[in-house]
């Protein structure tokens, strides 16, 4: 019975501890570098931008191939019943017999009007544009990591003073609970510290609620999805005055901006398209050579295997007697010709050159140059708009960043103030010479200044890594 008792409490004991793991997901705390790194593995959008990089590098290889001669072997053997025509002696037979052929064939373009080298120009400015678009998406998911990552900081600093402010109610609420029991304070004091409890409460259960999501956004970047919640590592952020105009960041940008690089690349790549189509409208010649031979069953050599004496159906009258007319005919032996003489016996080949010269196609040629023109002027356009969208969102993120700055400069100073007013307004209220509302106004412009001043710090921070991205540089 005891053992049982025994058995009954291991089994338990496993049981809640495997239901604990399952309920309690591993918990990780991760760098700014660590998240960078995990979401430039994991990212789905950044690896199917990689599959393109790597389908235009697949089509640049191929143009160049393209530009050699080709060459073709063909081999076929059957079996022919009935009447056909033997391909050794090209009569009717009709008997079984079997065939085979075979050949190797070069094909060569000498001149097309250069479209075999301009699509090989065209897929290499391609080529390099997809890598400048993979480059360019990996830029973006950088900022998008770190901008997520100082939401998450951000929100983890509002928690953090929000529950600094709980704890200064919960020890306020502990001095009043006793002037509340000794009955030498004033019971509506004791009570508006229970509502500010309560509110208090409410304030940090919201933050954490915008922390959690803050890092669930984070996690879902990451592409985590084996059950790992994610802390944040404290970063130390230091806040200076930034020191370009929103002029020379676009400049920068510019320069190092895989968006424009890109876009400039296909750009060029449009440019080309048009040689390619203009192409169509000249000469191609080409030189082609070819070795062919064939094998048939039915093939057959006849030796000389000596002679005899054989009468030829004619009489010859010499002085009223017939003789019979004899000659001498010459006998064979009929051989099979095996296959390796054959195909030697019947080796040919044949050299020569073709051109082919467009003169009507429909205007397939005209119109696929109109075509190809219109895909450089589109290509333009989508320039200009990049230039002109960046230019004018680089200029309202300095703005608002300015904006963010000047904020938190106004609200340090305003922190500096209502630290001071708090402090005051809390001996006055714990020695009994201030009434509570006085000092729960101090007390609450103080704990709103101080998140204020946080938000306004991310805010400015957040701008400043938008400016640097668009300069280029790394987060």
């Amino acid at each position: 019975m005891k053992q049982n008792q025994i058995l009954v409490v291991i089994i338990f004991t496993m049981t809640w501890t495997l239901v604990s793991l399952s309920q309690n997901p591993t918990v990780k705390s991760y760098t700014l570098d660590e998240c960078i790194s995990i979401a430039l593995e994991n990212n789905l959008d950044l690896k199917s931008t990689d599959l393109r990089a790597n389908s235009a590098k697949i089509n640049y290889r191929q143009s160049l191939w393209n530009m050699t001669p080709s060459v073709n072997g063909n081999f076929n053997l059957g079996v022919n019943d009935g009447r056909s025509i033997d391909p050794f002696t090209n009569d009717f037979i009709n008997q079984e017999l079997t065939f085979s052929s075979l050949g190797l064939s070069l094909n060569a373009t000498i001149f097309n009007g250069f479209r075999l080298l301009n699509t090989a120009k065209q897929n290499l400015l391609n080529k390099k544009a997809s890598e400048m678009e993979t480059e360019a998406a990996k830029q973006d998911l950088v900022l998008n990591v770190t901008l997520t990552y100082l939401q998450v900081l951000n929100s983890k600093a509002v928690l953090g003073l929000n529950k600094a402010r709980l704890e200064i109610t919960k020890q306020q609420l502990k001095i009043q609970e006793n002037f509340y029991k000794n009955e030498s304070g004033n019971p509506a004091d004791y009570n508006d510290i229970l509502g500010q409890l309560a509110s208090d409460e409410t304030s940090v259960l919201s933050s954490q609620s915008s922390y959690n999501n803050a890092k669930l956004s984070l996690s879902q970047i990451l592409n985590l999805n084996d059950g790992i919640l994610i802390e944040v590592e404290d970063t130390i952020l230091e806040l200076e005055a930034y020191g370009l105009s929103s002029q020379e960041v676009f400049k920068a940008s510019l320069e190092n901006l895989a968006t424009f690089k890109a876009q400039e690349l296909r750009l060029k790549a449009a440019k080309k398209g048009v040689s390619i189509a203009k192409s169509q409208f000249t000469p191609e010649v080409s030189v082609f050579a070819g070795v062919n031979s064939n094998y048939s069953s039915a093939a057959q050599i006849f030796n000389a295997t000596g002679t005899s004496i054989v009468n030829t159906g004619d009489f010859v009258n010499v002085n009223g007697q017939d003789f019979q007319v004899q000659t001498e005919r010459t006998n064979f032996n009929a051989q099979q010709i095996d296959f390796s003489d054959q195909l030697d016996n019947n080796l040919n080949t044949v050299v020569g050159v073709s051109v082919r010269v467009p003169l009507l196609n429909g205007f397939r040629a005209k119109n696929n140059v109109a075509l190809e023109k219109i895909n450089v002027e589109e290509s333009l356009l989508e320039l200009e708009r990049t230039n002109v969208d960046i230019k004018n969102t680089i200029a309202q993120v300095h703005f608002d960043m300015e904006a963010a700055y000047n904020r938190y400069q106004s609200l340090q100073r305003q922190v500096e103030a209502y630290k001071e007013s708090y402090r005051i307004n809390e001996i006055r209220f714990n020695s009994g010479l201030s009434n509570f509302l006085n000092y729960i106004t101090s007390k609450n412009n103080l704990d709103n200044a101080k998140v204020n001043l946080s938000n306004a710090k991310y805010d400015y921070l957040l701008r400043v890594k938008v400016l640097d991205f668009y300069r280029g540089l790394k987060m």
